[in-house]
């Protein structure tokens, strides 16, 4: 909620300037909110894929792989035997109303992947060698069939894996797996030698808000390089230029997330970590109807005005889900 109440707060002071301060960045400051929808609607269906895993094992993950083959096959018909070279960019270059239904397959299929190895179903860095190995045949593959090279964003022309996912993201999750597996043994080796401990739990608790946050960044980050007029928009892509502005504003972003990074922890340090969770269940997915609701309308406006309206419904959630009593009964007074 914090972020969001932000991001309102600065669309309503550059309301007032004009639209100076956000300009291109309307879009830009909530376009990562997708994460954060897909993470709350794979947890939500955790207690399915357990379920699915004790019943199928790794039946379960094949049923995803196939349903995001399935989806993509019928994105792109109608397909004759002669045009798979081209099934990639027919896929693409469909309606994307059916694809979404990958968003689903897709973003479960590590979700399963985890559960499947913290049953045992598959472990070592053999096995990890075989997945990478699968993850580059299949990227190679799927390559060959026409899918975008892009695996974030969109390609020159405009294509996307990810807007909705297509069957070549499966490949990024067998690398993935693959690079876990063969660092796992080194991990532990190293952990166990090491205190790192504390460290590895730092880390780990700043990956949300640096998820989060760090688009933020890049308002700072682009005032700076304006004021000292660095070549940060540069070039066309490819181009040596190019590649020297990318560079300016990886360096300016990383300088600037720094302070944004360390106001936004020492402000969440302060807050309460005492409150009660929800435990009613009309409640609970009240909150999480509410808190999916605020996000995606910020998702879908940008920063002006889906912040405003999204933080209503982020509230909303915090208040049903940590702060207020279920319908018709009393919170605990611990």
């Amino acid at each position: 909620m914090t972020y969001l109440a932000v991001i309102a707060a600065l669309s309503i002071f550059s309301l007032l300037a004009g639209g100076r301060v956000l300009e291109q960045f309307n879009q830009s400051l909530t376009i990562h909110l997708w994460f954060l929808l897909m993470f709350l609607f794979t947890q939500a269906l955790l207690p399915l894929s357990l379920k699915a895993d004790r019943r199928f094992g790794l039946g379960a993950v094949a049923a995803l792989v196939l349903a995001t083959a399935l989806v993509d096959l019928a994105r792109a018909m109608p397909l004759a035997a002669g045009e798979l070279p081209v099934l990639g960019e027919r896929v693409t270059d469909s309606g994307q109303a059916l694809g979404w239904i990958n968003a689903i397959a897709v973003w479960l299929l590590p979700q399963q992947l985890g559960i499947a190895w913290r049953k045992g179903r598959f472990s070592g860095p053999w096995t990890g060698l075989g997945f990478l190995l699968l993850g580059l045949a299949w990227l190679l593959g799927t390559f060959v069939l026409g899918y975008p090279a892009a695996m974030v964003g969109v390609d020159f022309e405009g294509r996307s894996n990810m807007l909705p996912p297509t069957l070549a993201l499966v490949g990024v999750i067998w690398l993935q797996v693959g690079a876990v597996l063969l660092l796992e043994r080194p991990a532990h080796a190293l952990l166990d030698r090491l205190d790192l401990g504390r460290t590895v739990a730092l880390v780990a608790a700043m990956g949300m808000p640096l998820y989060l946050w760090h688009k933020l960044a890049e308002l700072p980050a682009a005032w700076l390089g304006a004021r000292l007029q660095l070549p940060i928009d540069a070039g066309l892509p490819g181009d040596s230029s190019f590649w020297m502005g990318r560079l300016w504003w990886l360096g300016l972003c990383l300088l600037m997330v720094v302070p944004v990074i360390a106001a936004v922890l020492s402000f969440e340090l302060r807050r309460r970590r005492d409150l009660q969770a929800a435990r009613d269940t009309a409640t609970i997915v009240a909150g999480g109807v509410a808190l999916s609701a605020g996000i995606a309308v910020a998702l879908a406006l940008g920063a002006w005005p889906g912040a405003l309206l999204g933080v209503v419904g982020v509230a909303a959630a915090s208040w049903w889900l940590r702060v207020a009593p279920p319908p018709g009964s009393a919170r605990d007074p611990r």
